[in-house]
């Protein structure tokens, strides 16, 4: 239990908590969330007692084992494995017992220091370790490799390792997920789910949150309010209570509208595509979720430049990689892909698979080792990334920034344009070398947005940023009207952004027929399948084969049963035609609505159809004849997906 009695908390001149309340009851999974500086790390001090409140009570079941990660790595020469297997300090302790009395030749201390690592698991702690280690992405010959062999990103996955072994009936995790890639992050979402202890995670992930947790505690304006359910249950009953409140209620109403308008005419050019149809549904959620974020700091929007280029971009029997001395280490061959404005596309693959390297291709920053990159005339690409942080003038201000990019721009078109992104007021003028991540992160969002780009490429760009901003994000992302390609662990903006899916696995792009709840599928077979080959090489180049081995020799079909196979095969064929035949009818209607409606929307953009009193009866007939038309289209479209469910589950 954990318990926090009209607390109060200062860091320097900031107030982080006054008078606050808060009652958390032992097995409960709760998501810690507020704006960024709110004071969620600095709720984490203060139930580790590394820090004391100013004014209350802070009061912790007594004999809790808390594991949290530590900020600082030490011991870089030990390998991972041992490095994690560290975190169990009762463990090591026995462990270091048993050499000793070994060492004393005392067998009776021996029985006794082995029974008592029997008690602790100890016997399976290595598996166990090595288990978590691959889970978050390393491979087998990885586990007795050096900590200092691995960069900044993957010692911070070693250390979340270290975490979750470490026994606990308290888990503190504070944005857990920042360095995983989705792959890590599914594995990481599974087992925080079976976690028997107390959970405390600080996290900016919407969907992670909701897959997680069962409460969510809220700081906001110096206090904690806890909420019972997830995440998207919290935004709804935020909502409710954003709405009593009158001005908040006014800003509800024109958010609802703008989005509104936004969802009908993104509707209007949905495909047939099981992603895009996906994405329809997301977006409509999104009107719901954007009432509980009426008061956000921030909304912008992502300007696309006037002109563009049929195809945008082109790489042509492409080989990519890195340059070196004997000719260069390839990530992905035979790559043919064509860019085509109005695409919205995300990348999707294993860890090191190469996202990234395409990215970087088609930026042009890096060079083909093969074949061609073809860009068309009126390319313009904003792209983000997080080395871009790095690239930032740590000694000028955002105002600065943008004046370098257009230094004809007036003051106040500047000043405007940098509020949307929190840079309000002074903001506007502060040194960036004092920025936190996420404002960092914020302003290279915003360089890339103010330059007008037609091909948006997007590379982890929800990394240091809190919920709000997020939330910003892909709403902007959503209606940006150029094409998109995106690398994201975040699946609320995959969802609400992309329309169609790439895998790069293999050496290979390719595109990938599902959503996101079909790629975990796929990740979770081709996971299955390269443990079960691995095994089969760890037994012999001469064992069977431990996947598709019949459970008993089997025989030549017979005549007989190869007609009852054809006669099962045309019943099922049978079956399915009712359905196919729905579907594409279906199908055949929505492109009709659609055509329909784009032919309406064209009338309705004349502005002479608004002014003209003579046209007022046409006006009105037309505004009718498109509502009719959305209705028929909504009415199709769940006909279709209707029908390619059924076919799916009679597949």
């Amino acid at each position: 239990m954990i318990a926090l009695r009209q607390v109060a908390l200062q860091r320097g001149t900031q107030t982080l908590l006054d008078n606050a309340d808060l009652m958390l009851h032992d097995g409960v999974k709760a998501g810690i969330i507020g704006a960024n500086g709110a004071g969620k790390s600095s709720l984490f001090k203060l139930l580790l007692g590394e820090i004391g409140a100013d004014q209350g009570d802070v009061e912790m079941s007594g004999g809790q084992r808390i594991a949290h990660m530590d900020q600082e790595i030490e011991a870089l020469e030990r390998s991972i494995i041992d490095y994690v297997l560290d975190g169990d300090h009762a463990l090591r302790q026995v462990e270091a017992d048993l050499a000793a009395a070994q060492q004393s030749g005392d067998a009776h201390r021996e029985a006794e220091l082995h029974g008592m690592i029997d008690t602790l698991d100890g016997y399976t702690a290595e598996p166990r370790a090595a288990q978590l280690l691959v889970g978050l992405g390393f491979v087998q010959a990885d586990l007795d490799r050096p900590l200092s062999d691995f960069s900044g990103g993957w010692r911070m996955r070693v250390n979340l390792a270290r975490t979750l072994f470490t026994p606990s009936d308290l888990l503190l995790l504070d944005e857990p997920t920042n360095h995983l890639d989705l792959d890590a992050l599914l594995w990481l979402e599974q087992w925080l789910v079976r976690y028997p202890g107390m959970l405390l995670l600080i996290s900016h992930d919407r969907d992670f949150l909701d897959a997680v947790c069962d409460h969510i505690v809220h700081m906001h304006h110096q206090t904690v309010e806890l909420y019972r359910g997830n995440y998207s249950r919290f935004e709804r009953t935020r909502a409710e209570k954003l709405a009593l409140q009158q001005a908040e209620a006014e800003k509800q109403q024109a958010r609802r509208a703008e989005i509104e308008r936004f969802i009908t005419r993104f509707k209007a050019k949905a495909t047939k595509a099981r992603q895009a149809q996906s994405r329809v549904k997301m977006l409509e959620r999104m009107e719901d979720i954007a009432m509980a974020h009426v008061d956000s700091p921030f909304h912008f929007t992502l300007p696309a430049a006037d002109k563009t280029s049929h195809p945008l971009l082109v790489l042509d029997r492409a080989r990519l990689g890195y340059p070196t001395d004997d000719g260069g280490r390839i990530q992905l061959d035979h790559v043919n892909l064509t860019l085509l404005p109005g695409s919205r596309i995300g990348l999707l693959g294993p860890n090191g698979a190469g996202k990234s390297t395409l990215i970087k291709s088609l930026t042009g920053e890096l060079g083909l080792l093969a074949g061609e990159r073809v860009p068309g005339e009126h390319l313009s690409i904003g792209y983000f990334a997080q080395h871009q942080l790095e690239g930032l003038d740590v000694t000028a201000t955002p105002f600065v920034h943008v004046q370098r990019l257009s230094p004809t721009a007036s003051d106040q078109e500047i000043r405007n344009f940098l509020g949307g992104f929190g840079f309000k007021g002074d903001n506007a003028f502060a040194t960036v070398g004092n920025f936190s991540g996420g404002e960092k992160a914020r302003l290279a969002l915003a360089l890339v947005a103010w330059q007008k780009p037609n091909l948006l490429l997007l590379d982890e760009p929800t990394n240091h940023l809190d919920l709000e901003m997020r939330e910003a994000l892909t709403q902007a992302i959503a209606g940006f009207d150029g094409t998109v390609i995106i690398v994201s662990h975040d699946r609320h903006l995959l969802r609400a952004s992309v329309d169609d899916f790439w895998v790069v696995a293999d050496h290979r792009v390719e595109p990938f027929d599902g959503d996101l709840d079909d790629y975990h599928v796929w990740l979770k077979t081709r996971l299955d399948n390269q443990r079960r080959e691995s095994k089969r090489k760890s037994q012999g180049a001469n064992a069977e084969p431990a996947i598709e081995t019949p459970p008993a020799a089997s025989q030549p079909a017979t005549a007989d049963e190869r007609k009852t196979s054809r006669k099962a095969a045309a019943e099922a064929r049978e079956k399915l035609r009712p359905l196919k035949k729905q579907r594409d009818k279906a199908e055949k209607a929505m492109e009709k609505e659609q055509q329909a409606l784009a032919a309406l929307e064209e009338t309705l953009a004349d502005p002479a159809l608004y002014t003209d009193a003579a046209r007022k009866d046409e006006l009105s007939r037309t505004l009718a004849q498109q509502a009719e038309a959305q209705s028929r289209l909504n009415a199709a479209e769940q006909a279709w997906l209707d029908a390619e469910e059924a076919l799916e589950s009679e597949a």
